[in-house]
Protein backbone atom coordinates (compact mmCIF):
# COMPACT_ATOMS: atom_id res chain seq x y z
CA UNK A 1 0.00 0.00 0.00
CA UNK A 2 1.43 3.62 -0.87
CA UNK A 3 1.16 6.47 1.41
CA UNK A 4 -1.22 7.69 -1.04
CA UNK A 5 -3.98 5.44 0.49
CA UNK A 6 -3.46 5.94 4.20
CA UNK A 7 -5.49 8.54 5.73
CA UNK A 8 -3.60 9.59 8.71
CA UNK A 9 -4.55 11.33 11.84
CA UNK A 10 -2.99 14.11 10.75
CA UNK A 11 -4.13 14.16 7.31
CA UNK A 12 -7.86 13.95 8.70
CA UNK A 13 -6.66 16.94 11.32
CA UNK A 14 -6.53 18.35 8.11
CA UNK A 15 -9.35 17.79 6.10
CA UNK A 16 -11.51 18.50 9.67
CA UNK A 17 -9.89 22.06 9.85
CA UNK A 18 -10.64 22.78 5.96
CA UNK A 19 -14.31 21.81 6.66
CA UNK A 20 -14.22 24.56 9.60
CA UNK A 21 -12.28 27.15 7.84
CA UNK A 22 -15.33 27.06 5.15
CA UNK A 23 -18.21 26.68 7.28
CA UNK A 24 -17.75 27.05 11.01
CA UNK A 25 -17.12 30.96 11.31
CA UNK A 26 -18.49 34.37 11.06
CA UNK A 27 -17.60 36.79 7.29
CA UNK A 28 -15.32 38.99 9.18
CA UNK A 29 -13.33 35.82 10.51
CA UNK A 30 -13.34 34.28 7.15
CA UNK A 31 -12.19 38.01 5.37
CA UNK A 32 -8.88 38.08 7.27
CA UNK A 33 -7.63 34.63 5.62
CA UNK A 34 -7.39 36.52 2.35
CA UNK A 35 -4.61 39.28 3.90
CA UNK A 36 -1.93 36.50 4.02
CA UNK A 37 -2.89 33.95 1.54
CA UNK A 38 0.54 33.57 1.17
CA UNK A 39 3.29 33.05 3.65
CA UNK A 40 4.09 36.51 4.96
CA UNK A 41 7.71 38.15 4.15
CA UNK A 42 9.29 40.70 5.49
CA UNK A 43 12.24 42.59 8.16
CA UNK A 44 11.79 42.63 11.63
CA UNK A 45 14.16 44.89 13.78
CA UNK A 46 14.49 42.39 16.77
CA UNK A 47 17.47 40.41 15.74
CA UNK A 48 18.94 43.23 14.74
CA UNK A 49 18.05 46.08 17.53
CA UNK A 50 16.09 44.44 19.94
CA UNK A 51 14.30 47.02 22.06
CA UNK A 52 16.30 50.29 20.85
CA UNK A 53 15.52 50.42 16.77
CA UNK A 54 15.41 54.09 15.60
CA UNK A 55 13.84 55.76 12.47
CA UNK A 56 16.47 56.19 10.55
CA UNK A 57 17.79 52.14 10.66
CA UNK A 58 13.76 51.46 9.92
CA UNK A 59 13.67 53.41 6.63
CA UNK A 60 17.83 52.34 5.80
CA UNK A 61 16.25 48.82 5.90
CA UNK A 62 12.54 49.77 3.68
CA UNK A 63 15.18 51.23 1.12
CA UNK A 64 16.81 48.24 0.92
CA UNK A 65 14.24 46.12 0.99
CA UNK A 66 12.62 48.27 -2.24
CA UNK A 67 15.47 48.12 -4.22
CA UNK A 68 16.65 44.42 -3.57
CA UNK A 69 14.36 42.47 -2.05
CA UNK A 70 10.27 43.74 -3.19
CA UNK A 71 10.75 42.00 -6.38
CA UNK A 72 11.04 38.80 -5.06
CA UNK A 73 7.35 39.00 -2.35
CA UNK A 74 9.28 40.46 0.47
CA UNK A 75 6.71 43.39 1.62
CA UNK A 76 6.66 43.86 5.31
CA UNK A 77 8.76 46.27 7.24
CA UNK A 78 7.93 45.23 11.15
CA UNK A 79 9.25 47.81 14.37
CA UNK A 80 9.69 44.95 17.38
CA UNK A 81 9.29 45.55 21.16
CA UNK A 82 8.88 48.93 22.91
CA UNK A 83 9.06 51.27 20.44
CA UNK A 84 7.33 53.53 22.95
CA UNK A 85 10.34 53.41 25.89
CA UNK A 86 12.23 56.48 25.64
CA UNK A 87 15.43 54.83 27.11
CA UNK A 88 15.36 51.15 26.75
CA UNK A 89 18.90 49.57 26.42
CA UNK A 90 20.37 46.44 24.04
CA UNK A 91 21.11 43.34 25.94
CA UNK A 92 17.68 43.06 27.87
CA UNK A 93 15.36 45.67 28.83
CA UNK A 94 15.06 48.75 31.54
CA UNK A 95 12.60 47.49 33.44
CA UNK A 96 14.33 50.18 36.43
CA UNK A 97 13.21 53.70 35.39
CA UNK A 98 11.62 53.16 31.79
CA UNK A 99 10.10 56.55 30.40
CA UNK A 100 6.78 55.77 28.75
CA UNK A 101 5.09 57.89 26.25
CA UNK A 102 1.32 57.65 25.56
CA UNK A 103 -1.69 59.56 24.71
CA UNK A 104 -4.55 60.51 27.12
CA UNK A 105 -6.45 57.45 26.58
CA UNK A 106 -3.60 55.11 27.95
CA UNK A 107 -2.51 54.26 24.43
CA UNK A 108 1.35 53.89 23.43
CA UNK A 109 2.58 56.48 21.72
CA UNK A 110 6.28 56.35 19.40
CA UNK A 111 9.27 57.90 21.63
CA UNK A 112 9.80 61.09 19.44
CA UNK A 113 13.85 60.96 20.58
CA UNK A 114 13.65 57.95 18.46
CA UNK A 115 10.73 58.28 16.35
CA UNK A 116 11.11 62.04 14.85
CA UNK A 117 8.83 61.99 12.32
CA UNK A 118 5.84 61.14 15.65
CA UNK A 119 5.97 64.64 17.22
CA UNK A 120 3.28 66.54 17.31
CA UNK A 121 1.11 63.17 17.83
CA UNK A 122 1.35 61.90 14.51
CA UNK A 123 2.33 58.98 15.96
CA UNK A 124 3.66 56.34 13.31
CA UNK A 125 1.69 57.82 10.20
CA UNK A 126 4.61 59.31 8.81
CA UNK A 127 6.94 56.13 9.14
CA UNK A 128 3.98 54.33 7.56
CA UNK A 129 3.86 56.91 4.96
CA UNK A 130 7.17 56.47 4.38
CA UNK A 131 7.28 52.70 4.38
CA UNK A 132 4.08 52.54 2.17
CA UNK A 133 5.58 55.15 -0.63
CA UNK A 134 8.13 52.34 -1.38
CA UNK A 135 5.21 50.03 -1.96
CA UNK A 136 6.07 48.62 1.27
CA UNK A 137 4.47 47.61 4.05
CA UNK A 138 4.55 48.32 7.70
CA UNK A 139 4.07 46.48 10.69
CA UNK A 140 4.72 47.43 14.63
CA UNK A 141 5.24 44.99 17.84
CA UNK A 142 2.76 45.20 20.88
CA UNK A 143 2.74 43.46 24.49
CA UNK A 144 -0.85 42.06 25.19
CA UNK A 145 -2.81 44.06 27.65
CA UNK A 146 -2.90 47.83 29.31
CA UNK A 147 -0.28 49.58 30.32
CA UNK A 148 0.32 49.70 33.93
CA UNK A 149 0.61 53.20 33.94
CA UNK A 150 -2.43 53.54 32.53
CA UNK A 151 -3.81 52.04 35.21
CA UNK A 152 -2.08 53.85 38.01
CA UNK A 153 -3.31 56.75 36.48
CA UNK A 154 -6.90 55.90 35.98
CA UNK A 155 -6.81 56.79 32.79
CA UNK A 156 -10.08 56.68 30.32
CA UNK A 157 -10.54 54.24 27.85
CA UNK A 158 -11.66 56.02 24.84
CA UNK A 159 -14.81 54.91 23.41
CA UNK A 160 -15.99 53.18 26.69
CA UNK A 161 -18.56 55.89 28.59
CA UNK A 162 -16.09 56.94 31.88
CA UNK A 163 -14.83 53.39 32.54
CA UNK A 164 -11.13 53.65 33.45
CA UNK A 165 -8.06 52.00 33.03
CA UNK A 166 -7.89 50.59 36.61
CA UNK A 167 -11.24 49.35 36.09
CA UNK A 168 -10.44 46.44 32.97
CA UNK A 169 -6.83 44.71 34.34
CA UNK A 170 -6.12 42.32 36.62
CA UNK A 171 -2.20 41.20 38.00
CA UNK A 172 -2.78 37.88 37.75
CA UNK A 173 -0.90 35.77 34.62
CA UNK A 174 1.23 39.03 33.87
CA UNK A 175 3.75 38.65 31.49
CA UNK A 176 7.00 37.03 33.24
CA UNK A 177 9.63 38.65 31.24
CA UNK A 178 8.06 42.32 30.79
CA UNK A 179 6.22 44.11 33.21
CA UNK A 180 4.58 47.06 31.21
CA UNK A 181 1.76 45.41 31.06
CA UNK A 182 -1.45 44.28 32.91
CA UNK A 183 -4.06 41.09 31.88
CA UNK A 184 -7.08 42.65 30.57
CA UNK A 185 -10.24 40.46 31.93
CA UNK A 186 -12.93 40.08 28.77
CA UNK A 187 -15.81 40.43 30.72
CA UNK A 188 -15.20 43.75 32.68
CA UNK A 189 -16.72 46.74 30.99
CA UNK A 190 -14.58 48.50 29.02
CA UNK A 191 -11.96 45.90 28.09
CA UNK A 192 -13.19 45.23 24.72
CA UNK A 193 -12.96 48.99 24.26
CA UNK A 194 -9.17 49.26 24.92
CA UNK A 195 -7.99 47.16 22.15
CA UNK A 196 -10.86 48.40 20.12
CA UNK A 197 -9.08 52.28 20.91
CA UNK A 198 -5.83 50.97 20.09
CA UNK A 199 -6.35 49.33 16.83
CA UNK A 200 -8.43 52.39 15.63
CA UNK A 201 -5.55 54.35 16.43
CA UNK A 202 -3.13 51.81 14.87
CA UNK A 203 -5.60 51.55 11.55
CA UNK A 204 -5.37 55.47 11.55
CA UNK A 205 -1.91 55.31 11.69
CA UNK A 206 -1.64 52.92 8.21
CA UNK A 207 -0.48 49.78 10.39
CA UNK A 208 -0.66 46.86 8.35
CA UNK A 209 0.88 43.94 10.18
CA UNK A 210 0.65 43.61 14.06
CA UNK A 211 2.92 41.29 16.31
CA UNK A 212 1.71 40.72 19.62
CA UNK A 213 3.62 38.96 22.31
CA UNK A 214 2.75 37.12 25.41
CA UNK A 215 -0.18 35.60 24.08
CA UNK A 216 0.58 32.42 22.97
CA UNK A 217 2.89 30.96 25.68
CA UNK A 218 4.12 30.24 28.61
CA UNK A 219 -0.04 30.78 29.04
CA UNK A 220 -2.10 30.39 25.81
CA UNK A 221 -4.72 33.66 26.32
CA UNK A 222 -7.44 32.75 24.52
CA UNK A 223 -9.68 35.40 25.45
CA UNK A 224 -7.19 38.46 24.79
CA UNK A 225 -7.27 36.39 21.51
CA UNK A 226 -10.71 36.72 20.57
CA UNK A 227 -10.64 40.48 21.83
CA UNK A 228 -7.92 41.25 19.20
CA UNK A 229 -9.33 39.51 16.67
CA UNK A 230 -12.61 41.34 17.05
CA UNK A 231 -11.03 44.84 17.92
CA UNK A 232 -8.96 44.31 14.09
CA UNK A 233 -11.56 43.48 12.63
CA UNK A 234 -13.66 46.34 13.42
CA UNK A 235 -11.15 48.67 11.97
CA UNK A 236 -12.29 47.86 8.88
CA UNK A 237 -8.24 47.66 7.83
CA UNK A 238 -6.43 44.61 6.88
CA UNK A 239 -4.03 44.53 9.47
CA UNK A 240 -2.37 40.88 9.41
CA UNK A 241 -1.81 39.28 12.90
CA UNK A 242 0.84 37.12 14.31
CA UNK A 243 0.74 36.06 18.02
CA UNK A 244 3.83 35.70 19.82
CA UNK A 245 6.06 33.88 21.14
CA UNK A 246 5.65 30.18 21.26
CA UNK A 247 5.62 27.33 21.99
CA UNK A 248 1.82 27.65 20.96
CA UNK A 249 0.20 24.29 22.39
CA UNK A 250 -0.83 22.25 19.93
CA UNK A 251 -4.14 21.66 21.73
CA UNK A 252 -4.86 25.67 20.74
CA UNK A 253 -3.98 24.93 16.77
CA UNK A 254 -7.82 25.22 16.08
CA UNK A 255 -8.50 28.03 17.88
CA UNK A 256 -5.57 30.16 17.08
CA UNK A 257 -6.17 29.50 13.17
CA UNK A 258 -9.22 30.51 13.84
CA UNK A 259 -8.57 33.93 15.09
CA UNK A 260 -4.77 34.78 13.78
CA UNK A 261 -2.81 35.06 10.54
CA UNK A 262 0.28 33.31 11.94
CA UNK A 263 1.37 32.01 15.46
CA UNK A 264 4.73 31.09 16.77
CA UNK A 265 5.64 27.29 17.00
CA UNK A 266 8.82 27.62 19.47
CA UNK A 267 10.25 30.16 21.09
CA UNK A 268 12.97 32.59 19.79
CA UNK A 269 15.22 30.87 17.28
CA UNK A 270 18.84 32.32 17.24
CA UNK A 271 21.99 31.75 15.20
CA UNK A 272 22.38 28.36 16.73
CA UNK A 273 21.97 24.91 15.39
CA UNK A 274 20.37 23.61 18.52
CA UNK A 275 17.45 26.07 18.35
CA UNK A 276 16.85 24.87 14.69
CA UNK A 277 17.34 21.51 15.16
CA UNK A 278 14.21 22.09 18.52
CA UNK A 279 12.28 23.72 15.57
CA UNK A 280 12.39 20.82 13.18
CA UNK A 281 11.53 18.80 16.21
CA UNK A 282 8.54 20.64 17.36
CA UNK A 283 7.05 21.49 13.57
CA UNK A 284 6.07 18.25 12.58
CA UNK A 285 2.97 18.38 14.53
CA UNK A 286 1.87 21.83 12.58
CA UNK A 287 2.05 20.62 8.89
CA UNK A 288 -1.66 19.81 8.65
CA UNK A 289 -2.54 23.53 10.03
CA UNK A 290 -0.83 24.98 6.93
CA UNK A 291 -3.19 26.52 4.88
CA UNK A 292 -3.81 29.98 3.16
CA UNK A 293 -4.27 33.17 5.39
CA UNK A 294 -3.21 31.12 8.46
CA UNK A 295 0.56 30.07 8.83
CA UNK A 296 2.60 28.15 11.65
CA UNK A 297 5.45 30.66 12.31
CA UNK A 298 9.36 29.15 12.36
CA UNK A 299 10.44 32.92 14.17
CA UNK A 300 12.56 35.60 12.58
CA UNK A 301 15.57 34.65 10.35
CA UNK A 302 18.74 35.03 12.77
CA UNK A 303 20.92 35.31 9.40
CA UNK A 304 23.26 38.40 7.97
CA UNK A 305 24.17 41.09 10.12
CA UNK A 306 22.86 40.81 13.64
CA UNK A 307 23.22 42.23 17.31
CA UNK A 308 23.77 45.57 16.28
CA UNK A 309 21.87 46.72 19.78
CA UNK A 310 19.74 43.33 20.07
CA UNK A 311 18.79 40.53 22.79
CA UNK A 312 22.24 38.26 22.67
CA UNK A 313 25.66 38.60 21.83
CA UNK A 314 27.96 41.59 20.35
CA UNK A 315 27.45 42.59 17.17
CA UNK A 316 27.96 40.21 14.45
CA UNK A 317 27.37 38.25 11.36
CA UNK A 318 25.12 35.05 11.76
CA UNK A 319 27.29 32.36 13.91
CA UNK A 320 25.36 30.10 11.09
CA UNK A 321 28.11 28.20 8.67
CA UNK A 322 26.72 28.43 4.89
CA UNK A 323 25.39 24.73 5.35
CA UNK A 324 23.14 25.39 8.17
CA UNK A 325 22.02 28.89 6.69
CA UNK A 326 21.16 26.65 3.63
CA UNK A 327 19.65 24.23 5.90
CA UNK A 328 17.34 26.96 7.89
CA UNK A 329 16.29 28.69 4.60
CA UNK A 330 15.70 25.34 3.29
CA UNK A 331 13.19 24.29 5.92
CA UNK A 332 11.46 27.48 6.42
CA UNK A 333 10.36 27.51 2.87
CA UNK A 334 9.42 23.97 2.51
CA UNK A 335 7.45 24.37 5.55
CA UNK A 336 6.25 27.23 4.28
CA UNK A 337 6.47 29.53 7.57
CA UNK A 338 6.18 32.79 7.48
CA UNK A 339 9.77 34.34 6.52
CA UNK A 340 10.92 37.79 8.89
CA UNK A 341 14.91 38.53 8.06
CA UNK A 342 16.12 39.25 11.46
CA UNK A 343 19.19 40.90 10.23
CA UNK A 344 20.13 44.54 9.31
CA UNK A 345 19.95 44.37 5.81
CA UNK A 346 21.99 47.57 4.58
CA UNK A 347 24.96 45.25 6.23
CA UNK A 348 23.95 41.90 3.74
CA UNK A 349 27.04 39.94 2.31
CA UNK A 350 26.42 39.05 -1.48
CA UNK A 351 25.54 35.02 0.00
CA UNK A 352 22.99 36.21 2.51
CA UNK A 353 21.14 38.17 -0.58
CA UNK A 354 21.39 35.45 -2.56
CA UNK A 355 19.56 33.29 0.19
CA UNK A 356 16.72 35.72 -0.01
CA UNK A 357 16.43 36.00 -3.88
CA UNK A 358 16.21 32.10 -4.96
CA UNK A 359 12.96 32.12 -7.72
CA UNK A 360 12.58 28.81 -7.64
CA UNK A 361 12.95 28.03 -3.43
CA UNK A 362 10.51 31.38 -3.20
CA UNK A 363 8.28 30.12 -5.76
CA UNK A 364 7.81 26.41 -3.88
CA UNK A 365 7.68 28.75 -0.58
CA UNK A 366 4.49 30.48 -2.22
CA UNK A 367 2.79 27.90 -4.41
CA UNK A 368 3.31 24.41 -2.73
CA UNK A 369 0.55 22.82 -0.89
CA UNK A 370 0.62 19.08 0.63
CA UNK A 371 3.82 19.54 3.34
CA UNK A 372 3.98 16.17 4.89
CA UNK A 373 7.32 14.77 7.04
CA UNK A 374 8.33 11.57 4.71
CA UNK A 375 10.75 10.53 7.83
CA UNK A 376 13.05 11.33 10.37
CA UNK A 377 15.95 8.54 11.03
CA UNK A 378 19.27 8.09 11.67
CA UNK A 379 19.89 12.16 11.92
CA UNK A 380 18.75 12.21 8.89
CA UNK A 381 14.79 14.54 8.11
CA UNK A 382 12.95 14.38 4.71
CA UNK A 383 10.02 16.45 3.85
CA UNK A 384 7.67 16.66 0.87
CA UNK A 385 5.78 19.29 -0.78
CA UNK A 386 3.74 19.61 -4.40
CA UNK A 387 3.08 21.89 -6.83
CA UNK A 388 -0.28 21.70 -8.49
CA UNK A 389 -0.21 23.99 -10.91
CA UNK A 390 2.92 23.39 -12.85
CA UNK A 391 2.85 19.34 -11.43
CA UNK A 392 6.04 19.70 -8.98
CA UNK A 393 6.88 17.41 -6.59
CA UNK A 394 9.51 18.93 -3.71
CA UNK A 395 11.64 17.27 -1.78
CA UNK A 396 13.94 18.60 1.00
CA UNK A 397 16.42 16.37 3.28
CA UNK A 398 18.74 17.56 6.01
CA UNK A 399 21.25 16.09 7.94
CA UNK A 400 21.31 16.83 11.62
CA UNK A 401 24.43 14.96 12.09
CA UNK A 402 27.38 16.97 13.32
CA UNK A 403 29.84 14.32 12.81
CA UNK A 404 28.55 12.27 10.01
CA UNK A 405 28.45 12.54 6.50
CA UNK A 406 25.49 10.86 5.45
CA UNK A 407 24.44 9.24 2.22
CA UNK A 408 20.36 9.46 2.29
CA UNK A 409 17.63 7.60 -0.41
CA UNK A 410 14.45 8.53 -0.64
CA UNK A 411 11.94 6.12 -2.44
CA UNK A 412 10.06 7.03 -4.99
CA UNK A 413 7.21 5.29 -3.87
CA UNK A 414 7.27 7.95 -0.57
CA UNK A 415 7.48 10.53 -2.98
CA UNK A 416 4.18 9.36 -4.97
CA UNK A 417 6.42 9.32 -8.04
CA UNK A 418 7.11 6.35 -10.51
CA UNK A 419 9.85 5.38 -13.27
CA UNK A 420 12.75 7.60 -13.51
CA UNK A 421 13.40 11.21 -12.63
CA UNK A 422 16.01 13.70 -13.05
CA UNK A 423 15.64 16.37 -10.10
CA UNK A 424 16.58 20.22 -10.45
CA UNK A 425 18.58 21.84 -7.29
CA UNK A 426 16.78 24.46 -6.49
CA UNK A 427 19.20 26.26 -4.78
CA UNK A 428 21.99 25.85 -7.30
CA UNK A 429 20.13 25.68 -10.21
CA UNK A 430 21.89 22.47 -11.70
CA UNK A 431 19.97 19.33 -13.09
CA UNK A 432 20.98 16.09 -11.45
CA UNK A 433 21.51 12.88 -13.60
CA UNK A 434 18.30 10.76 -14.15
CA UNK A 435 17.29 8.33 -11.18
CA UNK A 436 15.64 4.97 -11.12
CA UNK A 437 13.25 4.30 -7.92
CA UNK A 438 14.92 6.75 -5.83
CA UNK A 439 16.59 9.67 -5.27
CA UNK A 440 20.26 9.36 -3.70
CA UNK A 441 21.94 12.37 -2.10
CA UNK A 442 25.30 12.78 0.31
CA UNK A 443 25.20 15.34 2.88
CA UNK A 444 27.78 16.57 5.29
CA UNK A 445 27.17 17.62 8.95
CA UNK A 446 23.98 19.93 9.22
CA UNK A 447 23.71 20.03 5.45
CA UNK A 448 20.50 19.50 3.15
CA UNK A 449 19.67 19.24 -0.05
CA UNK A 450 16.41 20.49 -1.85
CA UNK A 451 15.46 19.28 -5.32
CA UNK A 452 11.95 19.27 -7.49
CA UNK A 453 11.29 16.92 -10.48
CA UNK A 454 8.10 17.11 -12.35
CA UNK A 455 5.30 14.73 -12.07
CA UNK A 456 4.83 12.65 -15.31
Amino acid sequence: MTTKTIITTKTFASLILSWIFSFGMTDAQTDFRSWAQTPPMGWNSWDCYGPTVEEHEVKANADYMAKYLKAYGWEYIVVDIRWFVENDKAGGYNQTDPRYVMDEYGRYLPAVNRFPSAVGNKGFKPLADYVHSKGLKFGIHIMRGVPKEAVAGKLPIKGADGITADRIYSPENQCAWLRDNFTIVRDKPGAQAYYNSIMELYASWGVDFIKIDDLSAPIYHQDEIEMIRKAIDATGRPIVLSTSPGETPLNAAQHVSTYANMWRMVNDVWDEWKDLAHLMHIAQDWYPYIAPGTWPDCDMIPLGKIAIRGERGKERMTRLTQDEQYSLMTFFTIVRSPLMFGGDLPGNDTFTLSLLTNREVLKMHRESTGVKQLFLRDHVLAITSQNTNNNERYVAVFNLSATETKEVRIDFEALEIAGSHAFLNLWSGEETGKYEQSLQVTLKPHSSGLYKTKLH
